[in-house]
């Protein structure tokens, strides 16, 4: 019987490329600059491709905030203070939360039957003042964030970091759920937790990466977790 939930925040409860594009737009028009949508697109897939590198160990946190940006301009024939751009848009980022459909409702009703945690790679500046700003804190027992942990999502050691915060915890009752396959499902799988794969846009699986589950809709969770009992 599951009795613990872990939850991915941004693109699984929070809207993180919507409040991405706003951030960055305010960002880059404070700096003079016409946030087009091929600047806008572009950020996002470098910004991608950084944390990527980051769950593989490639690249630190701090080199993945100054990089997407030296990166995106660069190829835009721009000069930028990186470091500063991405402290502003930090800024920008945490100020503006958007859920999900439907998944305020689902903290609500899970809260009333599960434990839940939160796990994230985000920032922890940032992701403390959306949730904080959101009111989702009442839901969530305990909230895991790898700035804090001191490992990134998918290393077994973040999730045994979590597992030692839980009194009585055991990985049978547990499960993952997230967005990400790189980062959430094959780091909750790796760890010995059930996962399940989050994918509204109907992304293509992976065959080195197999979660236990898949929903479409954040409607389908409870449901699911009921057919578990």
């Amino acid at each position: 019987m599951i009795q613990h939930i872990f939850l991915d925040l941004d693109d699984t409860i929070f809207d993180f490329k919507k409040a991405e594009r706003i951030a960055l737009s305010r960002t880059l028009r404070e700096e003079g600059i016409k946030p087009t949508e091929h600047i806008l697109n572009r950020y996002s897939e470098i910004n991608l491709s950084q944390w990527k590198l980051l769950e593989l160990g490639k690249l630190t946190r701090e080199e993945v905030l100054v990089r997407r940006y030296e990166i995106l301009f660069q190829e835009v024939g721009m000069s930028c203070d990186a470091k500063k751009i991405s402290e502003k848009y930090e800024d920008f980022l945490g100020e503006g939360h958007y859920f999900i459909p439907g998944a305020k409702e689902l903290l609500e009703d899970l809260s009333k039957k599960y434990h839940l945690y939160l796990a994230s790679n985000g920032a922890v500046k940032v992701q403390m003042s959306r949730i904080q700003s959101a009111g989702i804190e009442k839901y969530l027992e305990k909230i895991f964030l790898s700035e804090q942990i001191g490992y990134e999502k998918p290393s077994p050691q973040f999730f045994e970091k979590c597992f030692a915060q839980i009194p009585d915890f055991k990985k049978e009752e547990a499960l993952i759920l997230g967005d990400s396959l790189t980062s959430d499902i094959r780091g909750g799988s790796n760890a010995g937790l059930r996962t399940v794969w989050f994918n509204p846009h109907g992304k293509e699986p992976r065959a080195d990466i197999r979660p236990s589950y898949t929903i479409h809709a954040l409607s389908e969770l409870l449901p699911l977790l009921a057919s578990m009992q």
